[in-house]
């Protein structure tokens, strides 16, 4: 068994931690971070995390996320219920004229989900009674360390530098250090290529608020918890302790749209909406909280077929990372985590080359589709957001936007499909599975295929534009 050093405390850090601790490894969790979680009714006010910039935003773990976590570490989903985690299900949660009547298998739509700090302090909570497991905050990674007698081609990282020299040695180095994970210039620093990436900003710009319950009951949802409408799209997300968020979503590209941030007119524009309009009728506890400029960003640590260093792998957000608003970063941390966990089973940390190819084999075929599907969704979803600041039609030239337009407009009126829209928002099915469906397709396009672009009732854009007027 190895000596593995996971760099960062967040969801996959403390996830990856656990799946490999539970094999037998000795994991120390090193987190830049240094407060602990507070007491549980302190979370959201007094937990300070500056290195986790989407801390305080919305968060919806999906049923996938939930389903792995069953069958891999189902103590987190008791531990998260226990401090308050909201069990649902997304297909129950929908009008019953749009799911119809409980069948077997709809358990699947099931999902434990919380704010961000509840979440982590579940985490954190059972890992810190989990054997194996050591976490250490307050410790800031600055490099890393290498075998200056290696023979290899490429540098074999043996451990990490932190603030003021120390040094700390591994078998394995796992980073889990998310969207500004520094892995690639420390990478260049030792002598290594830097990975080979592609990135550029997602387009979108979120404007979030955080309500409680006034009357112990949250709000009723009546589609989707994703609603698409022209110009903007509304993320309404339960969550934990009698708490919900709704999250605007635009372009970044339409400046009329950031009047959003202001707390009035923010207000304003929801209003119009008649299935999201409910959910502003509770007691605020965050203002307009902003988050622009993400990245969608893709690193390859194996280039031109060779690796450009051994002892070190990449997991989640600090692999690849995307738009939010899909909810699916979690899940695919947790598939990730869940991989890696499965490869050192067959290869050790000590076959330094092996592991890096097998691990990088292994995230091409199981987890990168769900990366690429993910934006190809975001390019689609961004131009129709730009044209419809334009004021032009959105014309896109693929046979499969359609259909995934038309999956959503007939999951309204029929059940079968209701069921085939939340298995791809669950990431319980691909949209290839459901093209395979015998009759499926064909339904779906005489359901769906001639309805309006944005079916759910709402403002036109000019409309919208009115009331967030100053």
């Amino acid at each position: 068994m190895a000596r593995i050093l996971v760099l960062g405390a967040g969801l996959c850090g403390l996830s990856t931690a656990l799946l490999l601790a539970r094999d037998g490894h000795q994991v120390t969790v090193l987190e830049r971070d240094p407060a602990e979680p507070p007491q549980a009714a302190q979370l959201w006010e007094a937990w300070q995390r500056p290195g986790v910039n989407q801390f305080l935003l919305p968060h919806l773990m999906l049923p996938r996320w939930r389903a792995e976590m069953d069958r891999e570490l189902p103590e987190v989903l008791h531990e998260l219920e226990a401090v308050g985690g909201l069990r649902i299900n997304l297909l129950a949660m929908l009008p019953p004229h749009q799911r119809g009547p409980w069948r077997d298998g709809d358990e699947a739509f099931e999902t434990v989900t919380a704010r961000r700090p509840v979440l982590e302090a579940a985490l954190t909570t059972v890992a810190a009674g989990t054997a194996g497991v050591t976490i250490r905050r307050g410790v800031a990674v600055t490099g890393l360390l290498t075998d200056p007698y290696s023979r290899a081609p490429v540098p074999r990282v043996t451990g990490v530098l932190a603030d003021g020299d120390h040094t700390l040695r591994a078998d394995l180095v796992v980073d889990c250090g998310g969207r500004r994970s520094a892995l690639a210039s420390w990478l260049q620093a030792v002598g290594g290529r830097r990975p080979a990436e592609d990135r550029a900003d997602c387009g979108f710009v979120y404007y979030g608020r955080t309500f409680r319950t006034r009357n112990a009951a949250l709000p009723e949802c009546h589609t989707s918890v994703l609603q698409r409408h022209e110009s903007m799209s509304i993320l309404t997300l339960p969550a934990d302790n009698g708490t919900w968020s709704v999250v605007l979503v635009t372009s970044s590209r339409d400046p009329a749209m950031r009047a959003l941030r202001h707390p009035a007119r923010w207000d304003a524009a929801l209003a119009l909406y008649p299935l999201a309009a409910h959910w502003r009728d509770g007691e605020p506890i965050s203002g307009i909280d902003v988050m622009a400029g993400i990245e969608d960003r893709h690193r390859d640590f194996v280039v031109d077929g060779d690796p450009v260093a051994t002892g070190v792998v990449a997991v989640g957000d600090s692999w690849a990372c995307t738009n939010p608003s899909l909810g699916r970063g979690a899940t695919i941390g947790l598939l990730h985590a869940s991989g890696l966990r499965d490869v050192l089973r067959e290869t050790g940390p000590d076959e330094h080359d092996k592991l890096v190819r097998r691990f990088h084999d292994w995230t091409t075929t199981a987890v990168q589709p769900l990366h690429r599907s993910t934006l190809w969704y975001d390019q689609h979803r961004l131009d129709e957001l730009d044209a419809d600041a334009a004021g032009v039609p959105y014309q896109a030239d693929d046979p499969k936007w359609a259909f995934n337009l038309a999956t959503f407009a007939a999951s309204r009126t029929d059940p079968d499909i209701a069921r085939a829209y939340q298995s791809l928002a669950s990431l319980l099915a691909t949209p290839d599975e459901l093209l395979a469906e015998p009759g499926l397709p064909e339904k779906i396009t005489k359901l769906g295929g001639h309805t309006p672009n944005y079916p759910l009732p709402g403002p036109r854009r000019c409309e919208l534009l009115a009331a967030i007027d100053t």
